[in-house]
């Protein structure tokens, strides 16, 4: 079924882009076209930047966050194009484990090196102890086309204050909402 609906989108995405090259007049909405340059390699790979709010069972909401729901705060980090210097607005807090984690699409293509964030309640049956570097595990996340069920190992882990925002990219375009996750660290005050 993923198969069949991968497919129907790229084929969507292809016609979009040809009458697109066609007709220079009219536009096409290249949304959730937005890539991730992934640090480690001169891949990319699409992501889902806005999400719908909702949050893993057991996520545990943060009772004194630095940066507290509806404030403001600068993007310190670049996983996506745009990301570093915009202004952010805080939209859920939570404390877990955050992980960095490489690994093969379920969809194909190359191996995703060091991606930034998944998190504790985001991995199959990872319980309440920090999984540690080297631990292959199975992601239940979809940040990322080909994430939900592929296999994948720990690369590092934080104890750590996730956030979920939105931002406005400083390159352009549609504001990104709900995106999951930037670290505390990954933030700065006005």
């Amino acid at each position: 079924m993923r198969k069949k609906l991968l497919m129907g989108f790229v084929t969507l995405v292809s016609a979009f882009t040809l009458v697109a090259c066609g007709n220079d007049n009219e536009e096409v909405n290249h949304e959730n076209m937005d890539m991730e340059t992934n640090s480690s390699s001169e891949e990319s790979m699409e992501m889902n930047h806005s999400g719908s709010g909702e949050v893993p069972g057991g996520l545990k909401v943060a009772e004194n966050p630095t940066y507290k729901v509806g404030s403001q705060a600068i993007l310190e980090t670049d996983h996506m194009e745009g990301m570093k210097g915009a202004e952010a607005t805080i939209v859920g807090a939570f404390d877990t484990t955050a992980y960095t984690i490489s690994y093969t699409p379920t969809t194909g293509g190359e191996r995703v090196e060091n991606h930034k964030w998944v998190i504790q309640e985001e991995i199959k049956d990872a319980g309440d102890e920090t999984l540690e570097s080297g631990t292959e595990v199975t992601v239940e996340a979809d940040h990322m086309v080909g994430m939900d069920g592929a296999t994948a190992e720990i690369d590092s882990s934080e104890q750590t204050t996730v956030y979920m925002i939105n931002y406005t990219p400083t390159t352009g375009g549609e504001e990104v909402t709900n995106h999951k996750w930037v670290t505390e660290d990954e933030l700065s005050a006005q």
